[in-house]
């Protein structure tokens, strides 16, 4: 062992682990477990796709001034005050960077994305977890945590993996109620699904202290990619901007998501069956005894009776070919997250959550 040691807080940070993608023995395997669009990308963003591979060669814009400009005119938002980054985690990280440090506290919610807790520690700032209820974020909580040392605050809204949401009042007296002081951070990757929901642009447009994040992962289909964006005051951004690598953006990741944000027709015909398959199965697994929250996102959080039910409800799952997450690291042991796929997928998940039940009803009988 050398004598080179990391920064302080690097060895507390637990390895991120995505959803599981394949089965060992099977290549039909239906892959619920990242929350991904099941219909793709849009064909016009492919398409910009294999146009680009002619510019490999040249390095892209430092500036992304076309894909700003776009989600600008689809948003309605000024183009001077959108970042983009590889993936929103990368403005989570340079949020980090910028804000916070030794000495400086992080705030995240209970079941929030594992990637503010990682991003504060690398800063050297302290995370400081505030517990959730029923699933929903606390404004209360969250509010009474805020402590002079507090810089960031990030929420998921709609949440991961509950999917829940946090009204329009909710929201507003949370961005009135952090010190300002500190930012607060309005991870909005599922906005989309959530519809009438603006993703917190009143808020930002409102105060100088709140920034939103949004993500081509989801929506857009375009995860492979790693494309994400974030809306802010203008001096926000350009601090972000300083840190930011001139190159983080590809040639074909611009075109895709240029070409992505402006086909509306594709993604609200994605959005409305997810709404619709949804309803469908959240109801269905209901049905069954499987309950879950009313979900604002590409996946529902449906819960068990315990642990040792959900395992088993997941290991026949995997059984069948299907692969759901499970979020006992994000808190809900007794809970799988399926996202939302076409409709068979929805119909197998269904057949077989139901199967599973009632075989585990017949053996209680027994």
């Amino acid at each position: 062992m050398t004598g080179i040691q990391p920064q302080p807080g690097i060895m507390d940070i637990k390895l991120y682990v995505g959803g599981q993608s394949s089965i060992e023995g099977r290549d039909d395997v239906i892959k619920l477990s990242s929350n991904e669009n099941p219909f793709g990308p849009s064909p016009k963003a492919m398409e910009a796709l294999k146009r680009s591979a002619h510019l490999m060669h040249r390095y892209p814009p430092t500036d992304h001034a076309a894909l700003r400009a776009a989600i600008g005119e689809v948003h309605g938002l000024d183009p001077d005050r959108i970042i983009c980054g590889v993936g929103s985690d990368e403005i989570i990280h340079f949020l980090c960077q910028c804000y916070a440090g030794p000495g400086d506290e992080v705030i995240y919610t209970e079941h929030g994305f594992s990637m503010y807790k990682i991003s504060a520690r690398a800063a050297g700032a302290s995370p400081v977890m505030v517990s959730e209820r029923d699933r929903r974020v606390d404004v209360d909580a969250v509010l009474a945590a805020c402590t002079p040392q507090t810089r960031l605050v990030f929420i998921t809204n709609p949440g991961n993996p509950t999917s829940t949401i946090l009204t329009d009042a909710e929201l507003a007296r949370l961005a009135d109620g952090v010190p300002s002081t500190a930012i607060l951070v309005i991870d909005s990757a599922y906005a989309e699904f959530a519809r009438g929901y603006d993703g917190g642009v009143s808020l930002v447009d409102a105060k100088p202290n709140i920034v939103m994040l949004r993500t081509f992962s989801k929506a857009y289909g375009l995860g492979g990619l790693r494309v994400g964006w974030g809306y802010a005051d203008r001096e926000i951004i350009d601090v972000m901007n300083r840190i930011r690598g001139p190159f983080n953006l590809s040639v074909p990741a611009l075109a895709a998501a240029e070409a992505a944000v402006r086909d509306r027709a594709f993604v609200e015909k994605c959005l409305a069956e997810n709404t619709r398959l949804r309803t469908w199965l959240a109801d269905a697994l209901a049905a069954k005894g499987v309950p879950s929250d009313p979900a604002h996102a590409n996946f529902i959080l449906a819960r068990f009776a315990s642990e040792d039910e959900a395992a088993a409800c997941d290991a026949a799952l995997k059984e069948a070919g299907i692969l759901v997450r499970r979020v006992g690291g994000y808190g809900f042991p007794e809970s799988l997250r399926i996202t939302v796929g076409d409709e068979a997928s929805c119909r197998r998940v269904a057949h077989v959550i139901g199967g599973f039940m009632e075989a585990r009803a017949e053996g209680a009988g027994a």
